[in-house]
C-alpha cells in the first residue's frame, strides 16, 4: 500500500508534532503543512498555567468521551504586553523536574538541553522546546482549536475535512487535507475511578478529592493529612512534594504492593489499594484498604491515577479509535489508523522516552505518506493489532512500551525508515545505544542520588558526577 499525499493537517504544535513538522519538511515532497495549536505557544504539556479548575472534575470519572477544554482567558504578566491568551488546564506543576536525563531526553539533532541540570526543570524543557520549534513556527496556527475532522469523497480519493475554530475571533474555518496527523497528546481527560462509597463521600466532603491534573504546588495541603493514589514517577514526586508541608505520613495508595520492599522516606507510609470511602455515617472523612486498614480524618486524598485516551475531534471515524478510553483503537505499530492509513498518531505510547520515540514515528509516517516506503495490506495490521492484544491485553497495557521495549520499538522504527530508497538529506534520528539502554536501566537509582544532592543538584551534568559509569555492560537483549 503506497501513498502520494501531499497536503498534510497536524493537530498539536507540542513535541510531537513539532517533530512531526520537521521529517515532512524534509521529505521535500509535500505541497501543505499546516500545525492547528489550541494554546498560544509551543511546547505542548510542558506549558505551565495557574488554571487547575479542580471544581470540574467528576468523581468518578470514568468516562473518556469528554467535550474539548475550553480556554481560561489570562492576562499577560509583567513586561508582556501581548494580550490575554487562552489557558488550558494541564498537568504541569510549578515544581516539577524532568525524570530522564537531559541527554536520553533532547531531540537527536539539539544539544542544548545539555547545558541544563541533568534533570532539567519544567522551565528549561519549555525553553528548549520553544526554541526547538523556531525553524517550523511559521506554520502554527496559534489558539485554533481543531473541533470536528471528518471523510469527505473528493474524486476517486478519500480527503480530509478539518474543522478549526480561532479562540480570540470565534471563526469557524474548514480546509481538505490528504492526511492528518494527531498529536495533540492524551493528558487533558483525568482517570478517577469509581471506587465504592466515592460518591456519598464526595457530596459530604466537597474538595477534599482531587487529581494531579489540578496540582500545581504543595502549599495548600500545610498540616493536612494526605492520601496520595499511585506510585508513577509523578505520583511519587508530587507526595515527596506534599510531604514538605503535610502531616507525616503521607499514605501512598498503591494497586499492588511490592512484596520484600520497605521505602526509605521517613515521610510515607506505603498502603495497598483503596477498597473503600467509608459513608460518612460510619466513620470520619475514613478510608478502608483492601488488606482492612483504615485511615480516618483524612484531609485531602490526591488520585495520580493518569488519563483517558480521548479525541473528540475524530467522533466521526468509523471504526472508532476510542472506546474504553484505555488505548487507542484500531492502530498498526501505534501510529497508522488501519481503516484509513492517511490518519496517523503521533505520540500514543507511554512509559517512553518521549521525544526520540516520536522522531522516529515523524520519520515512518513522513516516508510511508510521500511514497517512499510502503505499508502492509490491511490483513496484516489487523494481525499486529491482534498480536499485540493477545499479549499485552486490551486496555492501558497495549500502549506500555516500559522495561526497555521502547528502546526496541524506537530502533524497529529507525529500520523501517531505512528501508526507504537513501537520499544524502535524509532526516533519520539515532538509534538508542548499549550506553543509552544502560542509563535508562539505572535511571531510578541515578534520580535518587541526584535527588540525594539537595540544592547542589543543580550544578551536575552527567551521571558520571553521581558515580554512575558505563563499564561496557552487554546490553544487546535490551533490544
Amino acid at each position: 500500500m503506497r501513498y502520494n499525499i501531499r497536503k498534510v493537517g497536524i493537530v498539536g504544535g507540542g513535541p510531537a508534532g513539532i517533530a512531526t513538522a520537521k521529517h515532512l519538511l524534509a521529505e521535500r515532497h509535500y505541497e501543505l503543512i499546516d500545525i492547528f495549536e489550541q494554546q498560544a505557544s509551543t511546547g505542548g504539556v510542558w506549558n505551565y498555567s495557574t488554571y487547575a479548575p479542580s471544581e470540574e472534575l467528576s468523581i468518578p470519572q470514568t468516562n473518556p468521551h469528554q467535550p474539548l477544554q475550553e480556554p481560561r482567558w489570562q492576562p499577560s504578566i509583567g513586561a508582556d504586553t501581548t494580550p490575554s491568551k487562552p489557558a488550558f488546564a494541564t498537568p504541569m506543576y510549578d515544581r516539577l523536574e524532568s525524570n530522564l536525563p537531559h541527554f536520553l531526553m533532547k531531540h537527536p539533532d539539539d544539544d542544548s538541553l545539555e547545558h541544563q541540570p541533568l534533570f532539567a526543570g519544567r522551565e528549561s524543557v519549555l525553553e528548549y522546546l520553544n526554541r526547538y520549534a523556531d525553524d517550523v513556527r511559521y506554520l502554527i496556527k496559534f489558539q485554533t482549536q481543531v473541533y470536528d475532522i471528518r471523510k469527505k469523497s473528493d474524486g476517486d480519493c478519500d480527503k480530509w475535512l478539518v474543522c478549526t475554530r480561532d479562540l480570540r475571533s470565534c471563526k469557524v474555518s474548514e480546509r481538505l487535507y490528504d492526511a492528518v496527523v494527531v498529536a495533540s497528546g492524551h493528558h487533558s481527560v483525568p482517570v478517577l475511578p469509581d471506587i465504592p462509597g466515592i460518591r456519598a463521600w464526595d457530596m459530604e466532603h466537597p474538595g477534599i478529592i482531587t487529581h494531579s491534573m489540578y496540582y500545581r504546588k504543595p502549599d495548600s495541603f500545610k498540616d493536612k493529612k494526605v492520601v496520595v493514589v499511585g506510585n508513577s514517577f509523578s505520583g511519587l514526586d508530587i507526595a515527596n512534594q506534599i510531604s514538605t508541608v503535610s502531616k507525616h505520613p503521607v499514605w501512598n495508595s498503591e494497586r499492588s504492593k511490592k512484596p520484600d520492599f520497605q521505602s526509605r522516606e521517613t515521610w510515607k507510609k506505603e498502603m495497598v489499594e483503596i477498597a473503600e470511602f467509608i459513608s460518612p455515617s460510619e466513620a470520619h472523612r475514613a478510608l478502608r484498604f483492601a488488606d482492612g486498614q483504615v485511615v480516618s480524618d483524612v484531609d485531602a486524598v490526591v488520585f495520580c491515577t493518569g488519563y483517558y485516551y480521548s479525541f473528540p475531534f475524530l467522533s466521526s471515524l468509523q471504526p472508532s479509535v476510542i472506546v474504553t478510553g484505555e488505548r487507542v483503537e484500531n492502530l498498526y505499530q501505534h501510529i497508522f489508523y488501519i481503516d484509513h492509513p492517511s490518519i496517523a498518531f503521533v505520540g500514543m505510547p507511554f512509559k517512553v522516552i518521549p521525544f526520540r520515540t516520536w522522531e522516529g514515528q515523524a520519520a515512518v509516517i513522513a516516508r510511508v505518506w510521500s511514497g517512499r516506503l510502503e505499508l502492509p495490506r490491511k490483513e496484516e495490521m489487523r494481525a499486529w493489532e491482534s498480536d499485540r492484544i493477545a499479549d499485552r491485553g486490551a486496555g492501558r497495557k497495549f500502549h506500555d512500551l516500559g522495561k526497555l521495549e521502547d528502546f526496541r520499538y524506537h530502533n524497529d522504527l529507525v529500520d523501517w525508515a531505512l528501508q526507504a530508497m537513501p537520499r544524502e538529506d535524509d532526516r533519520t534520528p539515532p538509534k538508542w545505544s548499549e550506553r543509552d539502554a544502560w542509563v535508562r536501566k539505572n535511571i531510578p537509582a541515578i534520580k535518587t542520588a541526584f535527588a540525594d544532592k539537595g540544592d547542589a543538584r543543580h550544578l551536575v551534568r552527567s551521571v558520571e558526577e553521581l558515580g554512575f559509569e558505563f563499564q561496557g555492560e552487554d546490553m544487546t537483549k535490551a533490544f
